[in-house]
């Protein structure tokens, strides 16, 4: 018996478009990740780098797109939660390098007491042009726990285009 989907109850919890989603008339690779710091303290700031190119044959724009998922954490936490992200112009041909900077006091949740905390240990990084298109992927070490203000937590990862 095949059942219809009516979009709501008997519907999957897959979104119709993921963010980022969109056709484009060229085609962008991604390369050269690099993190300046493998290890950070809660107080830190993390700089991470990378190249992308338009491959294609035609201009056009991409959004590329830095996620962070806590490996294994206290509480429940989602799989990928967006950092930030910046859309780029490229010519066919052109590369541009992107430099996201993201305070740890970012990956803070709020614990069973109700307070921000940083959780140490591992944190996984990825990008790409969607949340389900990720082209490069690294991973970085919290070496504490810390409580931090959540008035002034790390909200956005600030994004530079070179």
């Amino acid at each position: 018996m095949i059942r219809n989907k009516n979009g709501y109850i008997n519907d999957t919890a897959e979104p119709l478009y993921y963010f980022g989603h969109g056709l484009s008339y060229t085609e962008f690779t991604y390369s050269d990740l690099q993190i300046d710091e493998k290890k950070i303290d809660p107080d830190d700031t993390v700089k991470i780098t990378f190249k992308v190119k338009n491959t294609g044959d035609f201009d056009g724009a991409e959004v590329a797109q830095l996620y962070f998922s806590d490996t294994v954490a206290s509480m429940v936490r989602p799989t990928k939660e967006l950092a930030g992200f910046a859309r780029i112009f490229l010519k066919k041909g052109e590369e541009k390098k992107l430099v996201f900077e993201i305070r740890a006091s970012q990956f803070a949740f709020l614990d069973e007491k109700m307070k921000w905390k940083v959780e140490k240990g591992d944190m996984d990084f990825f990008i790409g042009s969607s949340c389900e298109d990720i082209r490069l992927f690294d991973r970085i070490s919290i070496s504490e726990n810390r409580y931090v203000d959540g008035k002034t937590r790390g909200f956005y990862a600030k994004a530079d285009i070179c």
